[in-house]
C-alpha cells in the first residue's frame, strides 16, 4: 500500500454536519437492521426520494416533465424520465442521468433536484433512466440498460430535442459508476457525442481489486462507521451487484487500462465517505491521462450528504454542477 496519507484530514468532522447528525444517526440505526430483509421489502421500507430544496424549479411553471419507455437489446422496456425547460433551444444539450442507490434501490427521481436545476439553469434536456436493479439483475444489467438507453437517446435526438453530439453523462454513487462505464464503453466502441461526465461521490472500484500500490486507500477504514452509507453497507451493495467479484473495468472503472480519450470530468467527493479515496484516485488518474478534471471535495461530509438540502454544502454541491456544465458548454440561451 502507498505510504501516503494525504487525505486523512478530509475525514475530520464538519461542524455543519452536526446540525443533522443526530437525526441521520437514528435513520441509519433503523435502516442498517433491514439489510437481512427480502429485497423487495427492503426497498419498500428503506427508500424514499430525498427532500427537495425549497427553491427547486417547479414542473409546469419552470419546466415540463414527461415519461416514456425505451426497448433495450433484450426486449425489456425501460422507463425514462424526461425534463425539458419551457423554451429549450434547438438541438439542446442532453444531460444523461444515471441515478444512485447502490445498484439496488432508487428511481429516476433520486436526483430530482439536480435534474430539474440542470434542465432549467443549463437550458438542457435531462433524461433519467430507470435501469434494472440488483440482486435480481446483477452486473452488467444496469450498465447495459443504461448504455442502450444512451444509444437510443442519440438515435432519437430529434424526438428529445437534443444534440446527439452534445451529451454529458452523470450520476451519483452507483450512478456515477455506471456513467463512468458508459463513457469508457462509448470511447472503446467509437461512439461519439459525450462531451463531459459528472461523477458525484463515485463508486470506482470493487474493494478487493483496488490498486493499493498505486493510490492511497484508507477511506474504507477511516470512514467505516460514517453516516448514511458506512463500509459494511457498501460491501453489501457490492455483493448484490457483483456477486462473482470479477475484476471488470466496466464494473470498476478505475481498473481500465487507460483513461485517455475520456471527456472533461467533474468529480465531487465527500471527505467522510468510505468511497472518498476511489473518487480521488479516479480524478488523479484522469489528470495523469491528460483529461481535464475539476475536483471538488466536501470535507467532513458523509456519502450522499446532499439528502439534507438545508446544508450549505448541499447547496454548493448542486451549484457546482450547474456552474461546471455552463462553463463547459459556453453561454446558455435564456439562463435562469
Amino acid at each position: 500500500m502507498s505510504s501516503r496519507s494525504q487525505y486523512t484530514h478530509l475525514s475530520e468532522t464538519n461542524p455543519a454536519w452536526e446540525s443533522v447528525a443526530s437525526k441521520q444517526s437514528e435513520i441509519d440505526k433503523i435502516s442498517g437492521k433491514l439489510l437481512a430483509l427480502p429485497i423487495e421489502e427492503f426497498r419498500k421500507i428503506t427508500y424514499r426520494p430525498p427532500p427537495l430544496p425549497e427553491d427547486v424549479p417547479t414542473p409546469g411553471k419552470d419546466l415540463n416533465i414527461t415519461h416514456c419507455e425505451v426497448s433495450v437489446k433484450d426486449g425489456t422496456k425501460i422507463s425514462i424520465r424526461i425534463y425539458k425547460p419551457l423554451d429549450p433551444p434547438d438541438a439542446a444539450l442532453l444531460f444523461f442521468n444515471v441515478h444512485g442507490g447502490g445498484w439496488v434501490v432508487g428511481t429516476p427521481e433520486t436526483e430530482e433536484a439536480q435534474n430539474r436545476l440542470i434542465a432549467v439553469k443549463c437550458n438542457a434536456i435531462v433524461v433519467s433512466v430507470d435501469y434494472r436493479k440488483a440482486p435480481e439483475f446483477p452486473y452488467p444489467y444496469a450498465l447495459n440498460d443504461s448504455y442502450d438507453v444512451f444509444l437510443w437517446c442519440k438515435s432519437n435526438a430529434a424526438f428529445l430535442g437534443c444534440n446527439p453530439d452534445k451529451i454529458i453523462v452523470g450520476g451519483g454513487s452507483a450512478g456515477a459508476n455506471i456513467s463512468a462505464a458508459i463513457a469508457q464503453r462509448a470511447r472503446d466502441e467509437g461512439v461519439h457525442g459525450i462531451i463531459g461526465q459528472v461523477l458525484n461521490i463515485p463508486v470506482m472500484c470493487y474493494p478487493a481489486h483496488f490498486p493499493v500500490a498505486k493510490y492511497e486507500y484508507r477511506s474504507y477504514e477511516q470512514n467505516k462507521d460514517s453516516a448514511i452509507v458506512d463500509a459494511a453497507r457498501m460491501h453489501w451493495f457490492w455483493s448484490q451487484y457483483l456477486p462473482n467479484a470479477e475484476a471488470d473495468p466496466y464494473a470498476s472503472p478505475l481498473l481500465a487500462s487507460s483513461l485517455r480519450g475520456l471527456p472533461p470530468t467533474l468529480v465531487q467527493v465527500a471527505g467522510k465517505d468510505p468511497l472518498r479515496d476511489e473518487g480521488m484516485a479516479y480524478a488523479e488518474e484522469l489528470k495523469t491521462c491528460r483529461v481535464p478534471v475539476t475536483l471538488k471535495v466536501y470535507t467532513g461530509m458523509p456519502h450522499a450528504f446532499y439528502i439534507h438540502p438545508q446544508l450549505q454544502d448541499s447547496i454548493d454541491y448542486l451549484q457546482t454542477m450547474v456552474d461546471w456544465i455552463r462553463q463547459l458548454v459556453g453561454p446558455v440561451d435564456n439562463p435562469n
